[in-house]
């Protein structure tokens, strides 16, 4: 079994790449292969609603240009993914949002080719804006037909300079608990 986990923060090895990692350190107890995979640095674009994929049904985006189809490769290799992104504007990253929409449709095309998998997603912030950031990456999972596991609270960590987030003990506890209930659901899943 695998997880791979989409970081789409500007920043490579921040806050959210940290929170990110506290859970696939608990899927790897478990046995579970996992990947980060960061955003930053990368290119990837919005939708340009051309809708070729809907043509195709080749699980590919028909725009080549950029890592959206190493993304959804990744996505169709793993049993599970996470999507992680700090909180813009009390929304997500615009490198996410893109990730989400062009991941989604490509899903959509190919009969909701996420079906089953199991998703989770994990938010930082300055301050406030995290559950609606938090909602934006769930909504690609439900609509998806995918499977969220829970934690003992929502999966979102506060702090502003890289590696703050350490300091917000209740975060780091909570993906901890994210990644012991996303490793047990993959696992009955997997039986």
């Amino acid at each position: 079994m695998k997880v791979t986990a989409f970081n789409g923060s500007a920043r490579k090895d921040g806050n959210t790449a940290i929170m990110l990692e506290v859970a696939l350190a608990e899927l790897n107890k478990q046995g579970i292969e996992t990947e980060l995979y960061q955003l930053a640095g990368k290119q990837i674009h919005g939708c340009i609603a051309c809708y070729k994929c809907m043509e195709n049904k080749d699980r590919r985006c028909s725009v080549k240009k950029d890592v959206a189809n190493e993304c959804i490769e990744k996505m169709l290799a793993s049993d599970g993914i996470l999507l992680g992104s700090p909180t813009y504007f009390a929304d997500i990253t615009t490198e996410m949002k893109a990730l989400v929409d062009r991941a989604g449709l490509v899903a959509r095309a190919n009969g909701n080719m996420f079906k089953r998998k199991v998703g989770a997603a994990v938010v930082t912030a300055r301050r406030g804006g995290c559950v609606h950031a938090f909602d934006s990456m769930n909504h690609f999972f439900l609509i998806g037909e995918m499977i969220i596991p829970g934690s003992n609270y929502w999966n979102m960590g506060f702090g502003l300079a890289p590696g703050d987030v350490k300091k917000d003990t209740e975060a780091m506890a909570t993906m901890k608990i994210l990644g012991e209930n996303m490793g047990w659901l993959l696992h009955q899943l997997n039986r």
